[in-house]
């Protein structure tokens, strides 16, 4: 009996990375390979009310022309509000000068974008919009985008995020390169595939549209480092999975300086990999009860690492696997492995050739395997001692941008 299950083990590692590459390796494909799906032009009703929401932390350096960007989409009747959160810099009297409307928030036991934003709607609760549009403060949006993504929330009565993409620094690197390619995968590619199926999508935590009513239906206040993919498996259990748009374009800044790359990527995959443990059973168990393909679909997708340690995973899986066969446990696994890397790179290269050949070159994927032991401390800090705590990355100067 023990015996059969030590032989077991490689069969399982091997299905186990299989499932979630098959996953994404269909997402890939399914978004490279169809034409993509026209969306609606549907019209904001000139009554509708909008707030635009932005929680700011000590942005007094940058946030100036990001909230002329939004101001010059507003109309009369909409709202722009900025929660400067527990700041100790000018960020509040900057923001106050460009127009907007600034409240301050000091509470250093709570702090978190989830507080802030939960601070912010309260606020906006004694005269509610129809629609709010989250946006973080070192985001750039093209003309005309905030309105669209509001029009689109009303019509459906559902989230709607937006493609939230990266600008890599003016000195690229090879790591920013490799990390804004990943981004680009995770932020477009896949959403898009799902997209295809009809299915939902994940929340990326700006350029994010919600009607009122579905907002106000779950609890916002969390200091969970990655709180906006919370709040959209939240929202998907109370009934409102998101929907991707990927005709609007958010632009963010990679960070400059390594030691802040370093950071938010920390930040960023700690923060997946502890939602994945902590939603991927709950979101499949639900689907199941309840009969829900989209649940099915999110604790999936959900159930994908981020790229580079997909890669890594099935790199060790091959290993073990071909150690296996070698000793006579048999190649079956292998087998299933090697496989599933030839399907894994050809999603990847589907991936890059459709929607980013024109900005990262090919010489930078090869370049992969000194990206991954770059993030290897990062993945053995998570097994030792994850980062529970948001941290405030450095920001770069915000850049203007134009729709791709």
């Amino acid at each position: 009996m023990l015996l059969s299950l030590i032989l077991g083990v490689p069969l399982l590692a091997a299905i186990a990375v299989a499932i979630p590459i098959s996953v994404f390796v269909a997402e890939c494909l399914l978004a490279a390979w169809l034409p993509t799906n026209k969306t609606s032009t549907e019209q904001l009703r000139e009554s509708a009310q909008v707030a635009v929401l932005m929680p700011a932390h000590n942005e007094a350096d940058t946030i100036t022309p990001v909230l002329q960007g939004i101001q010059q989409q507003l109309r009369p009747q909409d709202r722009l509000l900025v929660i400067a959160d527990n700041c100790t810099d000018a960020t509040a009297q900057v923001a106050r000068a460009t127009g907007a409307q600034v409240l301050e928030r000091q509470d250093t036991q709570r702090r978190g974008k989830g507080y802030a934003l939960d601070f912010g709607l309260r606020a906006l609760s004694a005269d509610a919009p129809d629609v709010v549009v989250m946006m973080d403060a070192d985001c750039i949006t093209t003309k005309g985008s905030l309105l669209t993504l509001a029009a689109k929330a009303m019509a459906t009565g559902r989230p709607i995020q937006s493609r939230y993409l990266f600008a890599v620094p003016d000195q690229k690197s090879t790591k920013a390169l490799i990390s804004a390619f990943a981004i680009t995968v995770k932020n477009w590619v896949r959403p898009l595939g799902l997209r295809q199926l009809g299915l939902p999508s994940l929340l990326f935590g700006t350029g994010m549209a919600f009607p009122w009513s579905v907002l106000t239906a779950v609890d916002v206040a969390s200091g969970h480092i990655v709180e906006d993919m919370k709040l959209g498996f939240d929202l998907a259990i109370a009934g409102s999975p998101p929907l991707f748009d990927p005709t609007v374009q958010v632009m963010g800044q990679l960070p400059d300086s390594n030691h802040a790359a370093t950071s938010q990527r920390t930040r960023w995959e700690h923060g997946h990999l502890k939602v994945l443990q902590d939603y991927v059973p709950q979101l499949l168990g639900q689907s199941l009860r309840l009969a829900r393909l989209d649940l099915l679909a999110l604790g999936l997708e959900l159930a994908i690492p981020p790229l580079t340690l997909l890669v890594m995973l099935w790199g060790l899986t091959l290993a073990l696997t071909t150690v296996a066969g070698l000793i006579g446990w048999g190649w079956l696994p292998a087998s299933i492995a090697a496989a599933s890397g030839g399907a894994l790179l050809v999603a990847i290269a589907a991936a890059w050739c459709r929607f980013a050949r024109k900005d990262i070159p090919l010489s930078t994927l090869v370049s992969l395997i000194g990206y991954l032991l770059w993030k290897i401390p990062l993945y053995f800090k998570f097994l030792v001692k994850p980062q529970s705590d948001w941290v405030r990355t450095e920001r770069s100067q915000v850049k203007s941008t134009t729709q791709k």
